[in-house]
């Protein structure tokens, strides 16, 4: 997550929580108004004060001074730290449920992360907003930018290896929901421009976006772009968008229960 220190100046530009997305995680939260919550790997707190408006008491945790440093100046309704993911700094059963979003393949290692996740929570839900190398090959951008595509997806781990790592974790289950990016989403992240291509070509929605500010060459940025705008002029990528379809989803919702003793 530290990666994340060279484009934090840009992030906010275009990247917030979208209220879709927010909505479906404060129900898989299950988010209350007398219990605490930890967002881990929460950037600069979209999220994270999103969902703190739904309810609940929230804590916020990113290895990234840069955007905690962000996070802090947007609102004090949020108990902002700087901390990694492998040795959270919160006692044993601190928390009602955990939520990470679009992060787990900036961890060294799942297991021991999710093992900490699992210690700080008292029993409830661990849940993931993420994508797998399968759902990224099926992105319509790889025709553009393929070397980029193919070095994102190589950093994300795949769904099995998630789940494994969730139940050596010690999670009792998980539940897996496929997501489609909808026609208005807010949220600009690698896939956003799904249905809305030419966001593409605006240098500012790149540099949000960790594929393009951190792994693809300038040269391939501009030959993409090249390519994606003429295609856009002449329609062209009406037929591209049509043949990368699939019914896989293009995220994915993961949510991990922690029984509490009682409830085993």
């Amino acid at each position: 997550m530290a990666i994340y220190e060279q484009i934090g100046n840009s992030y906010d530009l275009t990247r917030r929580a979208d209220p879709e997305i927010a909505n479906r995680l404060a129900v898989k939260l299950q988010v209350k108004s007398d219990s605490s919550y930890l967002d881990v790997a929460c950037g600069t707190g979209n999220y994270t004060l999103a969902l703190a408006k739904h309810s609940g008491i929230w804590h916020g945790i990113d290895e990234s001074k840069k955007m905690i440093d962000a996070a802090i100046k947007k609102s004090n309704a949020v108990a902002w730290q700087v901390g990694e993911v492998e040795a959270l700094p919160y006692v044993d059963g601190s928390f009602s449920a955990v939520l990470c979003t679009l992060a787990i393949h900036h961890f060294a290692a799942l297991t021991p992360a999710f093992k900490e996740i699992y210690r700080v929570l008292v029993g409830g839900r661990f849940v993931l907003f993420t994508a797998t190398p399968e759902q990224m090959s099926k992105y319509w951008l790889v025709e553009y930018f393929p070397e980029a595509i193919h070095k994102s997806a190589e950093q994300m781990p795949s769904l099995e290896k998630v789940k494994y790592a969730l139940y050596e974790a010690g999670f009792n289950s998980v539940d897996i929901e496929p997501y489609d990016i909808s026609e208005n989403l807010q949220d600009l992240f690698l896939y956003s421009g799904k249905h809305r291509p030419e966001i593409y070509l605006d240098e500012n929605v790149r540099s949000g976006i960790s594929t393009f500010a951190l792994l693809a060459s300038a040269e391939e940025v501009t030959t993409g772009c090249e390519r994606l705008a003429a295609d856009i002029h002449t329609g062209r990528i009406r037929k591209i968008v049509e043949k990368y379809k699939n019914n896989d989803g293009d995220y994915l919702f993961v949510t991990a229960d922690k029984l509490t003793k009682s409830a085993r």
